[in-house]
């Protein structure tokens, strides 16, 4: 071929690019028409009725979100109200679901069937099936397993590995939003392990497809059709999409699943300590180099860490192999570890580094709080009168008399030197160290008299470090690490 033909094809192919382009654009995106298809028939609606007695204003409907979330208010999804004053009322809520079993097993939200006296699943091709058990349930990540009863086998949807997900991934959610029966909306994942403060296991998807009023309990697909969340939670100020959904992520999803199915409660792992985050003061003073790790604040007397040796003011850095970068990651890490399993701990004391053996127990209910952040200690009022203090880093201390014990109500096992007053503009007033308090070490070393808390500080001050820690119990012997400036 001569180079003037195969100039002239050339120009042609070129030519025609724009023409080929302007085609594919006007047809769209790639159409995910064909993962829909095959999935919609997994997702069901979820029907619940409530009868509440009285009236509205004294029976409001259980909230649906995740409670203590600061988006609570949120999350409710669509109620059908008849409010007769003083008499019977039925309460309607309409949520989503997913087949994970053919034999007719359906997880969904917690919140979706919470106090329901009656649950109707709403199958795609108009069936429908009264569920005859809940297997289970778990409030701290909000899923719950049901059993209803079919006569053929239930097309079930497939989980898939979440951990694979990355930001910018498309995903797919199918649900039943509104009432208006199955919809499919496509987003992308716009952020992961989300922490939005509705409880200590907090690790969601966050994703921009659209999930409004009666998502909840939706499964949230990959692009192969896998679920990799159950959609939960959305931030809204009108309780429709503004593109900041949450789901739990489908590994955290599939152990809670496969622990209701066994044994019909979650039972998760238990170190028996109380921790707290490593802030960059509480870091600096205790000579670290950066603000990693989970502070132990306290260890529960005969527990799994009390027997493996771990002590307050230990920082944990590594549980089973794995980095715990913050306070928060530990309680999911331990939770999600099988009991009974001896697990390596790494931690740092007293400025070198110990590797010690714990068995992970089963955490009881009564100490579900003992895994998460110490809370401030609550106010109290001041002592009528000034007994021997000291003035120190804007505090009056004093020691720690029956007096003062009865005065601020502090619990007879709670030892130390008690705090009398607070400077309102002081550093210590702004890490809410109330009157009331107590402290109990100075530096990682006991203190009985304010003495000895002057002289601890001396020492620092001397050091040339900028700040000072503080182990702090409040009067019912709740402990927490403060780090207080001393400049």
């Amino acid at each position: 071929m001569s180079s003037g033909l195969k100039a002239a094809g050339l120009a042609l192919l070129l030519a025609a690019l724009p023409l080929l382009a302007t085609a594919s654009l006007a047809r769209g995106p790639e159409s995910v028409a064909g993962v829909a298809e095959g999935l919609q028939d997994t997702v069901v609606n979820i029907s619940t009725t409530q009868t509440l007695k009285g009236s509205a204003e004294k029976n409001e409907p259980p909230g649906p979100g995740p409670k203590g979330s600061p988006f609570e208010e949120f999350f409710n999804d669509f109620f059908d109200e008849q409010d007769k004053e003083g008499l019977p009322r039925k309460v309607s809520s309409l949520g989503s679901g997913f087949v994970v079993d053919p034999s007719g097993l359906i997880v969904t939200n917690n919140h979706v069937i919470e106090g329901a006296d009656e649950i109707i699943v709403n199958f795609t091709d108009g069936s429908k099936l009264k569920v005859t058990k809940i297997l289970g349930h778990d409030p701290k990540t909000d899923l719950a397993l049901l059993k209803v009863e079919p006569k053929q086998p239930l097309k079930a949807a497939k989980f898939g590995d979440s951990a694979k997900m990355r930001v910018g991934d498309w995903v797919m959610a199918i649900g039943n939003p509104f009432g208006l029966g199955g919809t499919v909306t496509v987003g992308i994942i716009s952020a992961t392990k989300r922490d939005i403060n509705s409880g200590p296991y907090d690790d969601f998807l966050q994703t921009d497809a659209a999930i409004n009023r009666g998502n909840s309990g939706g499964p949230l697909f990959n692009m192969d059709g896998e679920v990799i969340g159950v959609n939960t939670a959305i931030i809204s100020p009108t309780g429709g999409s503004i593109g900041i959904g949450f789901a739990v992520p489908s590994n955290s999803a599939v152990q809670v699943v496969d622990q209701l199915k066994e044994y019909g409660e979650t039972r998760r792992g238990w170190l028996g300590v109380h921790v707290q985050n490593v802030t960059g003061e509480i870091a600096a003073s205790m000579g670290l180099q950066e603000p990693v790790g989970a502070l132990v604040a306290s260890v529960a007397p005969g527990g799994p860490a009390d027997v493996a040796g771990l002590k307050p003011s230990d920082i944990i850095l590594k549980f089973d192999g794995q980095p715990v970068e913050t306070m928060r990651s530990l309680p999911k890490a331990v939770a999600s570890t099988p009991i009974g399993k001896p697990v390596d701990i790494e931690v740092q004391r007293a400025g070198e580094v110990l590797h010690l053996t714990v068995t992970v127990g089963r955490l009881p209910e009564e100490a579900e709080k003992a895994e998460v952040e110490a809370e401030p200690s609550p106010d109290t009022d001041e002592p009528e009168e000034e007994l021997d203090h000291e003035e120190l880093l804007g505090l009056s201390i004093a020691p720690l008399t029956e007096e003062l014990r009865n005065q601020f109500h502090i619990g007879k096992t709670v030892e130390g030197v008690v705090i009398t007053k607070v400077d309102a503009n002081s550093p210590a007033a702004q890490k809410d160290v109330k009157p009331g308090d107590v402290i109990v070490e100075v530096t990682q070393e006991r203190v009985n008299d304010p003495g000895e808390v002057a002289a601890r500080v001396a020492a620092v001050r001397k050091s040339g470090r900028k700040s000072v820690l503080l182990l702090i119990s409040d009067a019912k012997g709740g402990l927490r690490f403060v780090a207080v400036p001393v400049a």
